[in-house]
């Protein structure tokens, strides 16, 4: 349900009607890193873990020359640095990464730089298993979701391996929504900042049939506003939540919850959402990834 000017109104969308499947016990997962004590103190920094399904995502805020480095990465990951520089090196070469930038990394070796410090976001799919016991909700998922499909990586770059960045500082465009990214793990929504309170007549409730929704707050406050559909087993009720959170922090929507977010500061909200995999419904939409002449959709069918 959105607001006729919001651009995902006119989404291709398909739900069964009827009641919700059973089975569908499903907790949201909030990290709070602002009030949690960090899983790793070091030279580099300080860094919170924090899981979904598909992913998890590592929050750390660096001490100028931290470095933070992947061995025998299984795969490709996000890299979001949304006020700070950072050099990463992968397959001897490195690459400077300006500030307010979004950078994809390959599989493999590779570090990553601040050499000023500041806040850096890696999102890693469950295929760094190593990073599971460090996280905050650890044991959340120990309870398959068997209404999420298993993680299934995009298609690989066309032009081949190599680090990718992209800049955050790209203008609104009537019909399209927020600032999206994809690679072959991830898709980044780095929506637009949103100045004071959500105006309460303008919300979007809305659910998903069979992924979650990562919501990041990087800056501000927000609330997030959930509703558990009603299966015919009433062991999947749920009361509704309405979660107030600050920075940073992540927060893990299930499906099939209705949900929407609200901005809460009177200064800048800042939201990230993130999706593993990408989605394909965004990615169908003319204009909206980015960076979609990089990373192709899967061949349907």
């Amino acid at each position: 349900m959105y607001d006729k000017n919001d651009p995902r109104s006119a989404l291709n969308t398909t739900s069964a009607g009827g009641p919700a499947p059973t089975g569908l016990i499903a907790e949201q997962q909030a990290g709070l890193f602002y009030e949690a004590e960090p899983a790793v103190n070091d030279a580099s920094g300080r860094t919170w873990y924090h899981r979904g399904n598909n992913f998890v995502l590592s929050w750390s805020e660096a001490k100028p020359g931290g470095v933070f480095a992947r061995s025998g990465q299984p795969d490709e990951y996000a890299v979001l640095l949304p006020k700070a520089g950072a050099r990463i090196t992968w397959n001897g070469t490195t690459t400077e990464v300006p500030a307010f930038s979004i950078a994809f990394v390959p599989a493999g070796d590779s570090s990553i730089e601040l050499p000023n410090g500041g806040a850096i976001c890696r999102l890693f799919t469950v295929k760094s298993a190593d990073l599971i016991p460090l996280c905050l909700n650890k044991d959340a998922y120990s309870r398959p979701r068997t209404h999420i499909p298993p993680f299934q990586p995009w298609p690989d770059p066309p032009s081949g391996w190599k680090v990718r960045h992209y800049s955050l500082d790209v203008p609104k465009q009537p019909g399209r929504f927020g600032r999206i990214f994809r690679c072959t793990t991830f898709m980044v929504n780095y929506l637009d900042t949103q100045m004071g309170p959500r105006d309460v007549t303008k919300l979007s409730p809305h659910h998903h049939d069979d992924f979650e929704q990562c919501s990041l707050a990087v800056e501000g406050a927000f609330t997030h506003h959930m509703r558990w559909t009603w299966s015919i087993d009433m062991n999947d009720w749920r009361p509704d939540r309405a979660d107030y959170v600050k920075s940073p922090s992540s927060y893990v929507i299930p499906p099939p919850v209705i949900h929407t977010t609200r901005a809460m500061d009177a200064g800048a909200n800042q939201l990230v959402d993130i999706f593993c995999p990408p989605r394909m419904d965004f990615s169908e939409k003319e204009g909206w990834v980015l960076n979609a002449a990089d990373y192709p959709v899967p061949t349907q069918g």
